[in-house]
């Protein structure tokens, strides 16, 4: 068994190798995974100026996207269309305002409503128009889609199984059950239950974490607030792209809304203590 730790958008890494590993094999696994997150934080994050969405796609023009970019880019399509545009990459702005800015400056000044999506781009892949210049976040799932590109890495270097944790997203690769405790989001020190999972993803959202004012790191684009009505949500999922997008959807819309479209399986803590979960969401639940 081998470990592989480090800093990358922002959080914590850990990925547990479960089969027998040399540490020269560790080491090397570890420098492949530790420059893809840097590749992919390159090209989509918000906080780096110099990445690709900012420069490149905050300016008028037609441009080719990067050739991983299909599948954050459908499923932010997707979900806009979805959700009524309560999905939407264009909520950087709203962040960014509201004080969830680059220096995590923390203060908030005015807010405004963002565009709509085709106010802003059309989108044919693998290439994009822009139309007016506009801050893209893609906070919302891209962590998760960094996860199946980093599991994608090491299921091609021979590891078979393992487990990837990425502040507390996780993609787990075995058919051993694996138990998680389910963060209480009122107070980190508990656990609101233990969910089992074997061979799928993991992810969580809590308004806890990243807290200031009145906001969180979830704003809703048409009411320009912090959902309060939930508080947290963990959903399981074959891609954790999906996991990680549907935590943050079921802040802004019903889960009937997510249901017809997605599979998953999933659980909602509301601010009163009530919960909502899918039949088959394989957790062990505390609350009454």
């Amino acid at each position: 068994m081998g470990i592989i730790k480090f800093e990358g958008i922002g959080t914590t890494w850990r990925i547990d190798l479960y089969s027998p590993v040399e540490k020269k094999q560790i080491d090397y696994l570890q420098t492949l995974v530790v420059k893809r997150v840097k590749e992919y934080e390159r090209m989509y994050s918000r906080f780096r100026f110099d990445s690709f969405t900012n420069i490149t796609l905050n300016q008028v023009g037609t441009f080719t996207l990067p050739s991983d970019a299909e599948p954050l880019f459908s499923l932010y399509h997707k979900l806009y269309r979805i959700t009524n545009g309560a999905f939407t990459p264009f909520i950087a702005q709203v962040l960014v305002d509201a004080g969830y800015d680059a220096v995590y400056s923390l203060k908030s000044g005015t807010l405004h409503s963002p565009p709509h999506w085709d106010e802003v781009l059309e989108y044919h892949f693998p290439t994009v128009s822009i139309k007016k210049p506009e801050l893209f976040d893609f906070g919302a799932a891209g962590k998760g889609y960094l996860i199946d590109i980093v599991t994608e890495l090491l299921k091609e270097q021979g590891a078979k199984q393992f487990c990837i944790d990425a502040g507390g997203d996780m993609r787990y690769e075995n058919s051993i059950p694996l138990r998680v405790g389910l963060e209480n989001p009122n107070n980190l020190e508990e656990a609101i239950g233990v969910v089992t999972i074997t061979n799928t993803s993991l992810c969580a959202s809590a308004g806890s974490r990243r807290k200031w004012e009145t906001f969180h790191h979830i704003i809703n684009p048409h009411t320009l607030t912090s959902p309060e009505k939930v508080v947290a949500t963990w959903v399981i999922a074959d891609k954790t792209i999906i996991a990680d997008a549907l935590a943050t959807s079921l802040f802004l819309v019903e889960s009937s809304v997510l249901i017809p479209h997605f599979s998953f399986e999933y659980l909602t803590l509301f601010a009163d203590n009530t919960f909502e979960k899918s039949p088959h969401f394989p957790a062990e639940l505390f609350l009454r």
